[in-house]
């Protein structure tokens, strides 16, 4: 694979997706940003195609059956999933393919991607943090803040797991922080054959 797949996972209300979509858009032509299929209701100033792709879910579920995803996961009640079609033709095309997806299914694609694959977390620096973001979106009940927060902890201890630990105190600051590791995401060791590339190099 010429490009490379980087994975932002987080508790929901750390800004991942912010970052990520931030950092894809300025990179350009160079990123392509993963939109994720999904079961949930459409939020106020959500587009179809853009956050993500809206479907019932019967629909999700025949998806499944039918072999469309590369991952796929139930989280508070809703299903989400990714599309392995537009990830490898963007990696064939050398781009750094950014996916927003949970911890769950970062392990299946660590699975399948292993050699072209970074991971970084993103999270608050404390759990209030974390509540008070939640809280300015304007849509989550007490309930669904304390679900929220109980998955935030189970999250975290996947924390291990990932290449990077970004704490998105400063938006601009973490910004430049997932550039960084997006960018050199294309040199990863893992991705060459080292054996293949001495002998090419050594013009064998």
């Amino acid at each position: 694979m010429k490009g490379s797949l980087l994975v932002v996972s987080g508790p929901s209300g750390s800004g991942k997706t912010s970052l990520a979509r931030a950092v894809c858009e300025e990179l350009g032509e160079r990123a392509y940003f993963s939109v994720s299929t999904t079961t949930r209701e459409k939020r106020e100033g959500e587009k179809e195609g853009v956050d993500y792709f809206f479907v019932s879910k019967e629909e999700f579920l025949k998806d499944v059956e039918d072999g469309y995803f590369l991952e796929w996961a139930e989280v508070h009640g809703n299903f989400y999933g990714t599309s392995k079609r537009q990830i490898n033709a963007a990696l064939e095309d050398g781009k750094i393919v950014f996916l927003d997806i949970d911890v769950q299914g970062y392990e299946i694609v660590k699975r399948t991607y292993t050699n072209v694959l970074t991971g970084v977390f993103v999270t608050t620096k404390n759990q209030k943090t974390l509540i008070q973001r939640l809280e300015k979106r304007g849509t989550e009940t007490k309930e669904s803040i304390e679900i929220r927060m109980i998955n935030a902890i189970k999250e975290m201890k996947k924390i291990p797991e990932y290449d990077f630990l970004l704490i998105n105190e400063d938006f601009e600051e973490a910004k430049k922080y997932l550039k960084s590791v997006a960018v050199a995401s294309l040199i990863k060791r893992s991705k060459y054959n080292i054996d293949e590339f001495i002998q090419k190099w050594k013009g064998n």
